[in-house]
Protein backbone atom coordinates (compact mmCIF):
# COMPACT_ATOMS: atom_id res chain seq x y z
CA UNK A 1 0.00 0.00 0.00
CA UNK A 2 1.35 3.25 -0.78
CA UNK A 3 2.64 5.59 2.14
CA UNK A 4 0.96 9.49 2.68
CA UNK A 5 2.84 12.27 3.14
CA UNK A 6 4.04 13.20 7.08
CA UNK A 7 1.80 16.15 7.01
CA UNK A 8 -1.35 13.28 6.39
CA UNK A 9 0.13 11.21 8.53
CA UNK A 10 0.35 13.59 11.32
CA UNK A 11 -2.99 14.29 10.99
CA UNK A 12 -4.27 10.41 10.62
CA UNK A 13 -2.64 10.05 13.88
CA UNK A 14 -4.23 12.42 15.73
CA UNK A 15 -7.33 11.11 14.32
CA UNK A 16 -6.59 7.74 15.58
CA UNK A 17 -5.96 8.95 18.94
CA UNK A 18 -8.81 10.69 19.19
CA UNK A 19 -10.65 7.78 17.66
CA UNK A 20 -9.12 5.58 20.55
CA UNK A 21 -9.63 7.93 23.32
CA UNK A 22 -13.40 8.34 22.76
CA UNK A 23 -13.40 4.43 22.59
CA UNK A 24 -11.09 4.05 25.40
CA UNK A 25 -13.27 6.11 27.73
CA UNK A 26 -16.54 4.60 26.58
CA UNK A 27 -15.23 1.00 27.40
CA UNK A 28 -14.01 2.13 30.82
CA UNK A 29 -16.84 3.49 32.03
CA UNK A 30 -18.99 0.92 30.81
CA UNK A 31 -16.66 -1.74 32.44
CA UNK A 32 -16.72 0.51 35.92
CA UNK A 33 -20.46 0.37 35.72
CA UNK A 34 -21.23 -2.99 34.62
CA UNK A 35 -18.28 -3.86 37.22
CA UNK A 36 -20.44 -2.40 40.13
CA UNK A 37 -23.57 -3.90 38.59
CA UNK A 38 -22.12 -7.03 38.32
CA UNK A 39 -19.57 -7.55 41.98
CA UNK A 40 -17.33 -8.55 39.25
CA UNK A 41 -13.83 -8.10 39.72
CA UNK A 42 -12.69 -9.74 36.09
CA UNK A 43 -14.91 -6.84 34.76
CA UNK A 44 -14.09 -3.70 36.74
CA UNK A 45 -10.58 -4.78 35.54
CA UNK A 46 -11.57 -4.90 32.46
CA UNK A 47 -13.01 -1.36 32.43
CA UNK A 48 -9.63 0.07 33.94
CA UNK A 49 -7.38 -1.10 31.33
CA UNK A 50 -9.56 0.98 29.10
CA UNK A 51 -9.29 3.87 31.30
CA UNK A 52 -5.47 3.47 31.01
CA UNK A 53 -6.08 3.07 27.33
CA UNK A 54 -8.10 6.55 27.52
CA UNK A 55 -5.15 7.92 29.28
CA UNK A 56 -2.30 6.86 27.30
CA UNK A 57 -4.35 7.82 23.82
CA UNK A 58 -4.13 11.09 24.88
CA UNK A 59 -0.47 11.37 25.87
CA UNK A 60 -0.17 9.50 22.54
CA UNK A 61 -1.75 11.86 20.81
CA UNK A 62 0.85 14.62 22.02
CA UNK A 63 4.22 11.89 21.25
CA UNK A 64 2.92 11.52 17.59
CA UNK A 65 2.76 15.45 17.52
CA UNK A 66 5.89 15.95 18.59
CA UNK A 67 7.76 12.81 16.59
CA UNK A 68 7.61 15.48 13.60
CA UNK A 69 9.19 18.15 15.30
CA UNK A 70 12.66 18.94 14.18
CA UNK A 71 15.81 19.25 16.62
CA UNK A 72 16.02 22.57 18.15
CA UNK A 73 18.12 24.23 21.00
CA UNK A 74 16.04 22.44 24.18
CA UNK A 75 16.40 19.03 22.11
CA UNK A 76 19.42 18.93 19.73
CA UNK A 77 18.89 15.09 18.77
CA UNK A 78 15.00 15.38 18.49
CA UNK A 79 11.82 14.08 19.86
CA UNK A 80 12.34 10.54 18.84
CA UNK A 81 13.35 9.53 22.27
CA UNK A 82 9.15 10.35 22.91
CA UNK A 83 7.53 7.61 21.31
CA UNK A 84 10.20 5.04 23.64
CA UNK A 85 9.15 6.73 26.64
CA UNK A 86 5.36 6.65 26.10
CA UNK A 87 5.61 3.04 25.05
CA UNK A 88 8.11 1.97 28.54
CA UNK A 89 5.85 4.13 30.54
CA UNK A 90 2.58 2.76 29.65
CA UNK A 91 3.47 -0.35 29.91
CA UNK A 92 4.74 -0.17 33.39
CA UNK A 93 1.66 1.34 34.17
CA UNK A 94 -0.82 -1.43 32.80
CA UNK A 95 1.91 -3.60 34.43
CA UNK A 96 1.42 -2.38 37.88
CA UNK A 97 -2.55 -2.87 37.70
CA UNK A 98 -1.97 -6.22 36.52
CA UNK A 99 0.14 -6.65 39.94
CA UNK A 100 -2.72 -4.87 41.80
CA UNK A 101 -4.99 -7.17 40.36
CA UNK A 102 -3.29 -10.03 41.21
CA UNK A 103 -2.92 -9.21 44.60
CA UNK A 104 -6.40 -8.44 45.32
CA UNK A 105 -7.81 -11.94 43.54
CA UNK A 106 -5.14 -13.87 45.68
CA UNK A 107 -6.55 -12.24 48.60
CA UNK A 108 -10.10 -13.03 47.57
CA UNK A 109 -9.25 -16.55 46.93
CA UNK A 110 -6.66 -17.04 50.77
CA UNK A 111 -10.26 -15.18 52.66
CA UNK A 112 -12.61 -18.34 51.01
CA UNK A 113 -10.48 -20.77 52.04
CA UNK A 114 -9.93 -19.33 55.48
CA UNK A 115 -13.86 -20.06 55.39
CA UNK A 116 -15.19 -16.22 53.95
CA UNK A 117 -18.22 -16.09 52.14
CA UNK A 118 -17.30 -13.99 48.56
CA UNK A 119 -19.77 -11.39 47.47
CA UNK A 120 -22.29 -13.31 44.67
CA UNK A 121 -21.76 -12.46 41.05
CA UNK A 122 -25.29 -10.49 39.35
CA UNK A 123 -24.75 -12.25 35.55
CA UNK A 124 -27.66 -10.29 33.91
CA UNK A 125 -25.67 -7.25 32.84
CA UNK A 126 -22.67 -9.14 31.29
CA UNK A 127 -23.95 -10.87 27.64
CA UNK A 128 -24.64 -7.28 26.86
CA UNK A 129 -21.63 -5.54 28.14
CA UNK A 130 -19.04 -8.56 26.58
CA UNK A 131 -21.42 -7.93 23.18
CA UNK A 132 -21.03 -4.38 23.24
CA UNK A 133 -17.19 -3.78 24.04
CA UNK A 134 -15.94 -6.91 21.72
CA UNK A 135 -17.32 -5.16 19.06
CA UNK A 136 -15.90 -1.68 19.82
CA UNK A 137 -12.45 -3.26 20.36
CA UNK A 138 -12.70 -4.95 17.29
CA UNK A 139 -13.82 -1.65 15.80
CA UNK A 140 -10.64 0.14 16.90
CA UNK A 141 -8.23 -2.93 16.15
CA UNK A 142 -9.50 -2.49 12.50
CA UNK A 143 -8.72 1.56 12.60
CA UNK A 144 -5.56 1.76 14.91
CA UNK A 145 -3.88 -1.36 12.28
CA UNK A 146 -5.45 0.81 8.89
CA UNK A 147 -3.97 3.71 10.00
CA UNK A 148 -0.70 2.18 10.89
CA UNK A 149 -0.17 0.31 7.63
CA UNK A 150 -1.04 3.71 5.93
CA UNK A 151 1.27 6.11 7.56
CA UNK A 152 3.98 3.70 6.41
CA UNK A 153 4.49 1.01 9.34
CA UNK A 154 6.77 3.74 11.10
CA UNK A 155 4.43 4.61 13.73
CA UNK A 156 4.73 3.20 17.27
CA UNK A 157 2.02 4.68 19.15
CA UNK A 158 -0.13 3.38 16.34
CA UNK A 159 1.24 -0.07 16.64
CA UNK A 160 0.86 -0.01 20.25
CA UNK A 161 -2.67 1.26 20.20
CA UNK A 162 -3.58 -1.46 17.50
CA UNK A 163 -1.93 -3.83 19.98
CA UNK A 164 -3.80 -2.75 22.40
CA UNK A 165 -7.19 -3.26 21.67
CA UNK A 166 -6.37 -6.56 19.88
CA UNK A 167 -5.55 -7.35 23.32
CA UNK A 168 -8.46 -5.41 24.99
CA UNK A 169 -10.49 -7.10 22.79
CA UNK A 170 -8.93 -10.65 23.67
CA UNK A 171 -9.32 -10.03 27.63
CA UNK A 172 -13.06 -9.57 27.14
CA UNK A 173 -13.44 -12.75 25.22
CA UNK A 174 -10.76 -14.31 28.04
CA UNK A 175 -13.07 -12.80 30.79
CA UNK A 176 -16.85 -13.79 29.50
CA UNK A 177 -15.66 -17.19 28.59
CA UNK A 178 -14.47 -17.59 31.86
CA UNK A 179 -17.74 -16.03 34.02
CA UNK A 180 -20.20 -17.11 31.93
CA UNK A 181 -18.81 -21.05 31.88
CA UNK A 182 -18.77 -20.10 35.56
CA UNK A 183 -22.47 -19.33 36.00
CA UNK A 184 -23.70 -22.40 33.71
CA UNK A 185 -21.56 -24.76 35.30
CA UNK A 186 -21.59 -23.82 38.62
CA UNK A 187 -23.95 -26.29 39.90
CA UNK A 188 -21.70 -28.98 37.76
CA UNK A 189 -18.10 -29.57 37.76
CA UNK A 190 -17.80 -26.03 38.46
CA UNK A 191 -19.54 -25.77 41.96
CA UNK A 192 -16.11 -26.22 44.13
CA UNK A 193 -14.39 -22.91 42.82
CA UNK A 194 -17.38 -21.38 41.49
CA UNK A 195 -17.59 -18.63 44.90
CA UNK A 196 -14.31 -17.43 44.00
CA UNK A 197 -14.39 -17.99 40.10
CA UNK A 198 -13.97 -14.21 39.34
CA UNK A 199 -11.00 -14.39 41.20
CA UNK A 200 -9.51 -16.81 39.26
CA UNK A 201 -10.36 -15.38 36.11
CA UNK A 202 -8.99 -12.52 37.29
CA UNK A 203 -5.87 -14.33 37.64
CA UNK A 204 -6.17 -16.07 34.07
CA UNK A 205 -6.85 -12.78 32.96
CA UNK A 206 -3.44 -11.25 34.35
CA UNK A 207 -1.29 -14.32 33.48
CA UNK A 208 -2.12 -13.88 29.85
CA UNK A 209 -1.44 -9.77 29.43
CA UNK A 210 1.54 -9.92 31.66
CA UNK A 211 3.96 -11.12 29.30
CA UNK A 212 3.45 -8.97 26.43
CA UNK A 213 3.39 -6.21 28.41
CA UNK A 214 6.15 -7.36 30.12
CA UNK A 215 7.92 -7.57 26.61
CA UNK A 216 6.74 -3.97 25.54
CA UNK A 217 8.36 -2.89 28.40
CA UNK A 218 11.63 -4.23 27.98
CA UNK A 219 11.55 -2.99 24.33
CA UNK A 220 10.99 0.63 25.20
CA UNK A 221 13.86 0.29 27.80
CA UNK A 222 15.69 -0.93 25.50
CA UNK A 223 15.52 1.59 22.95
CA UNK A 224 16.34 4.06 25.61
CA UNK A 225 19.44 1.89 26.94
CA UNK A 226 20.89 1.93 22.45
CA UNK A 227 20.23 -1.61 22.58
CA UNK A 228 21.01 -3.12 19.22
CA UNK A 229 17.55 -3.01 17.12
CA UNK A 230 15.59 -6.34 16.27
CA UNK A 231 16.77 -8.69 13.63
CA UNK A 232 14.51 -7.39 10.91
CA UNK A 233 15.70 -3.98 10.82
CA UNK A 234 19.60 -4.99 10.54
CA UNK A 235 17.88 -7.23 7.67
CA UNK A 236 16.48 -4.10 5.98
CA UNK A 237 19.36 -1.86 6.43
CA UNK A 238 21.90 -4.50 4.61
CA UNK A 239 19.54 -5.10 1.80
CA UNK A 240 19.40 -0.92 1.64
CA UNK A 241 22.98 -0.73 1.51
CA UNK A 242 23.93 -4.27 -0.36
CA UNK A 243 24.00 -2.64 -3.88
CA UNK A 244 25.97 0.17 -3.05
CA UNK A 245 28.90 -2.08 -1.47
CA UNK A 246 28.64 -4.42 -4.61
CA UNK A 247 29.27 -1.37 -6.66
CA UNK A 248 32.31 0.28 -4.75
CA UNK A 249 33.91 -3.28 -4.40
CA UNK A 250 34.42 -3.36 -0.64
CA UNK A 251 33.06 -5.54 2.10
CA UNK A 252 30.73 -4.83 5.30
CA UNK A 253 33.31 -5.39 8.13
CA UNK A 254 30.26 -4.90 10.60
CA UNK A 255 27.09 -2.94 10.93
CA UNK A 256 25.66 -1.85 14.24
CA UNK A 257 21.56 -0.45 13.99
CA UNK A 258 20.06 1.04 17.02
CA UNK A 259 16.13 1.93 17.11
CA UNK A 260 14.83 5.31 18.70
CA UNK A 261 11.04 5.92 18.15
CA UNK A 262 11.07 5.99 14.81
CA UNK A 263 14.06 7.42 14.00
CA UNK A 264 17.04 4.44 13.00
CA UNK A 265 21.18 5.14 13.71
CA UNK A 266 23.31 3.11 11.56
CA UNK A 267 27.24 2.68 11.53
CA UNK A 268 29.05 0.94 9.13
CA UNK A 269 32.54 -0.19 9.35
CA UNK A 270 33.53 -0.83 5.58
CA UNK A 271 36.45 -1.86 4.43
CA UNK A 272 36.97 -0.36 0.76
CA UNK A 273 39.68 -2.56 -0.38
CA UNK A 274 41.46 0.06 -1.92
CA UNK A 275 43.10 3.64 -1.15
CA UNK A 276 40.38 6.33 -0.67
CA UNK A 277 41.12 9.83 -0.56
CA UNK A 278 39.17 12.53 1.56
CA UNK A 279 37.49 13.84 -1.40
CA UNK A 280 35.71 10.54 -1.73
CA UNK A 281 34.26 9.85 1.93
Amino acid sequence: MKTVSNEVAQKMERRAMITSMVGNLFMGLAGVYAGYLSKSQAILLDGLFSLIGFSAAYLGMRVARNAYRLPNKVRPFGYAADEALFVTFRSLTLLGLVLFAVAMAALNIIGYLKGGTPEALNFSPMITYFVVIGLTCAILWGFHHWSWVRTGKQSDVLKLESQAAAFDGLVTAAAAIGLLGIHLFRDGFLAPVAPIGDSIVVLVLCATVLIQYFKSFLSGLGELAGLTAQPQYLAATRRAIRQSVLQDGGEIVDLSVSKLGRSFTVVVYYNPRRSVSAGEV
